[in-house]
């Protein structure tokens, strides 16, 4: 609820309740609002802070943290979402649901049936649940690392509630599963052994068209726009954060012996690319661009001496499978340079440059080899070799694969809860 400190009827209503429940046997009484920054960002009227009313002792008011980052909208938005997939469902036709992904898109599916179900609607709906990466690593795996064992339950329930569950590479997987035994041990639930007979595979669905039989002529020209030419630069192509190891690649850079014959070319945006503009400290030799288009996108991968994508594990986040790397390969040009971190390997098979995680000298090497000593029979091999790989992630393939003539039966939710002694 929106409890104090929001001028509010919902402020009056929760405290009075509270201060009632203690009489009548309640000798634990727990308010769960949102936290005070939140409250102040939303614009809502607050009450001075420093002239709250105390409760009575027995009533506790909690403002949890959320669990997630941006890319969890709040729950204003979530009302719209599920209140429109109801009318949706209510429509007298089958329909497949796919959440993509779990926060908070699962639950508005699983509240969205509910919801229709206890209406009375007819549905005929079936429900897939498919997991990203940050579903692990930003909600589950922080709540494990935070001790809050009650969003990871939620989220798993949420999940496996869904007639399917599917991860988007083998690593997350094995991700969600190493998890669910986390949250078993924990707290006496059964989620590990669904997620291991439940739990399948994915993957990120490419528009293969887009990168494959580009005209050279539109390459060069998009080369030229930037002041830039064919093998004269190595590509960095990404969202510009730690985790994408471009703070690695930007030191490696310029230890590199390469960098007189190749510009970097860092091409994004993120939270880290002030720091990495300071980092670069005005070197000429490293291009900024941070309007690249999905038309510019495949010109710059082709035209490219290197693409270097040299993820690593951070706190935050984990390459769960990498659609950049597959994208590279699918455009052809130069060979990809990047770290087997999480499921980057999935995206690029064996047709790939692999440096150790964190490791700039490493890194160094592997540009220097790439630009200065590969052969051309080797580069082209690669490319071949990648393209073919590359092409098991085409849309199409993906979408019949996940979207089948024929679906199992609409799942009923099981017990999870605690094992017997």
């Amino acid at each position: 609820m929106r409890a104090d400190p929001v001028i509010c009827g919902h402020s009056g209503e929760a405290r009075n309740l509270a201060e009632v429940a203690l009489t009548r046997g309640f000798d634990d009484v727990r308010l769960l609002t949102w936290p005070i920054a939140t409250l102040q960002a939303a614009g809502l009227p607050l009450k001075p802070l420093d002239r709250l009313q105390p409760y009575s002792a027995g009533i506790t008011v909690e403002r949890p943290e959320p669990v997630g980052d941006y890319r969890v909208p709040d729950g204003r938005h979530l009302a719209g979402l599920t209140g429109r997939l109801v009318e949706l469902l209510a429509e007298p036709v089958p329909t497949t649901c796919l959440s993509m992904y779990l926060a908070p898109h699962a639950n508005v599916v699983m509240d969205a049936v509910t919801a229709a179900d206890a209406a009375g609607v007819l549905t005929d709906v079936h429900t897939i649940a498919k997991a990203v990466g940050s579903d692990i690593t930003n909600v589950i795996r922080s709540s494990l690392r935070e001790q809050r064992f009650g969003a990871a339950i939620t989220t798993l329930t949420t999940y496996l509630a869904h007639d399917e569950v599917v991860a988007v590479s083998e690593y997350t997987r094995d991700q969600i599963v190493a998890s669910a035994e986390d949250v078993d041990r924990h707290c006496g639930t059964l989620f590990a052994q669904q997620c291991r007979a439940r739990v399948t595979v994915s993957y990120p669905p490419i528009d293969t068209s887009a990168y494959l039989d580009l005209d050279p002529q539109a390459v060069d020209a998009a080369l030229a726009r930037r002041g830039l030419h064919r093998d004269g630069y190595v590509l960095f192509l990404s969202r510009v954060t730690r985790a994408k190891g471009i703070h690695d690649l930007v030191a490696a850079y310029a230890a590199a012996r390469a960098r007189e014959q190749v510009k970097l070319v860092v091409a994004g945006t993120g939270p880290a690319l002030a720091e990495v503009r300071e980092l670069a400290g005005g070197d000429d030799r490293i291009v900024f661009l941070t309007d690249v288009d999905d038309d510019e996108k495949p010109l710059l991968m082709q035209g490219c001496a290197t693409y270097a994508l040299p993820t690593k594990e951070e706190p935050d986040f984990v390459e769960t499978f990498g659609i950049a790397l597959a994208e590279k390969l699918l455009a052809g040009g130069g060979p990809v340079i990047t770290a087997l971190t999480g499921g980057s390997g999935e995206a690029v098979g064996d047709a790939a440059v692999i440096v150790e995680a964190g490791n700039v000298p490493a890194l160094t090497a592997a540009l220097d080899r790439v630009v200065l000593e590969m052969s051309e029979h080797e580069r082209r091999s690669l490319e071949r070799r990648g393209r073919e790989h590359a092409m098991a992630f085409d849309r199409t393939r993906v979408f019949d694969d996940l979207f089948r003539t024929e679906m199992p039966p609409r799942r009923t939710i099981t017990s999870l809860g605690p094992h017997d002694d």
